[in-house]
């Protein structure tokens, strides 16, 4: 764990809403990254998590040290519940919770993943969105206030050969959303979200060079992260994406 946020308050300048609390995993690389970083420059507080310890003291330090970022494997319930359990009585519940860590298997035929790289998929991006929705959200319900964000992609909605298992793990994630969407009060909002096609790692690894032509995280961000801040109750439930 890096140093946190503990008792300092951001404001907003005149005319802005206030500064939010953010929650968002897998901040280390990625899109991830790049909203937490984007999150920052418009004053917003993010309590982020990844599994990389020398990444997370580099992201603190070059966010000079306003934000509250912890080592926290989402696969692991105990693991999310010891990081809850600190980050609710400082913090507070979060205002937006963003389930944001995620991987891919590499590209093969169904039948030629091996049974752990699918094990991998479905702990990290199904399990670890349940374990982080299980462990905020009831703060978050007994608030009656909040948005949760669960990122899903555009093969949450569509297929593609060679990704079958990321494919099964992000329509669980439609369908996951649109159920606590159903189950949460009014006022709150739960909604799966695709980003489109941006240029990550994980895209490199099924798109190849292609992946060069899309967009870029920073780039992305700057449109992504002012999206999110935007949605509220009227869009609880809807299966929403980023447009860049």
């Amino acid at each position: 764990m890096t140093p946190g946020l503990s008792g300092l308050t951001l404001g907003a300048p005149s005319g802005q809403i206030m500064a939010k609390s953010i929650v968002i995993t897998g901040v280390t690389r990625g899109i991830g990254r790049s909203i937490t970083e984007e999150f920052h420059r418009l004053g917003h507080k993010v309590i982020g998590c990844g599994r990389t310890p020398e990444q997370l003291v580099e992201l603190e330090i070059q966010l000079e040290g306003l934000h509250d970022f912890s080592v926290v494997d989402v696969a692991s319930e105990d693991a999310v519940r010891a990081w809850a359990e600190r980050i609710i009585p400082e913090h507070g519940p979060p205002d937006l919770l963003i389930n944001n860590a995620g991987v891919i298997n590499r590209n093969a035929d169904l039948i030629e993943v091996p049974s752990i790289e699918f094990d991998i998929v479905i702990d990290v991006n199904i399990k670890g969105t349940a374990n982080i929705i299980r462990h905020f959200v009831p703060a978050m319900i007994e608030k009656e206030s909040g948005v949760i964000v669960n990122f899903s992609s555009g093969w949450g909605r569509s297929v593609a050969a060679k990704v079958a298992p990321y494919c099964a793990s992000k329509w669980a994630i439609e369908g996951i959303s649109k159920s606590l969407a159903m189950e949460l009060p009014e006022g709150m909002a739960c909604v799966p979200l695709s980003p489109g096609a941006v240029n990550t790692e994980m895209l490199q690894s099924c798109f190849g060079e292609s992946a060069n032509d899309c967009i870029k995280p920073d780039d992305f961000a700057k449109v992504a992260a002012p999206f999110i801040l935007d949605l509220g109750p009227q869009h609880n439930g809807e299966s929403l994406s980023v447009t860049t």
